[in-house]
């Protein structure tokens, strides 16, 4: 399982939930199972979002996810 922390756009495009466990093995997996569970308006946040995996920065949405990992999901911030 994954523990997945939602920031500023992020959170409220999820219904303003601030974190949730999520089973998904890659990023792009994760997208999927998030946009499946809180719709669309997630989901176009996630695309244009960047991802912390245990405070690192990841680009790559296909690399594997390690068990127990915490994402952080990161909406674009206005001015900067």
């Amino acid at each position: 399982m994954l523990t997945v922390r939602y920031f500023a756009g992020a959170r409220a495009a999820a219904g303003g939930v601030s974190a949730e466990e999520v089973s998904a093995g890659s990023l792009e997996d994760l997208a999927e199972v998030l946009t499946s569970r809180h719709g669309e308006r997630l989901g176009l946040v996630l695309k244009a979002a960047s991802f912390l995996v245990d405070g690192l920065a990841c680009h790559d949405r296909r690399a594997v996810l390690p068990a127990g990992a915490t994402i952080d999901v990161l909406p674009p911030f206005a001015g900067g």
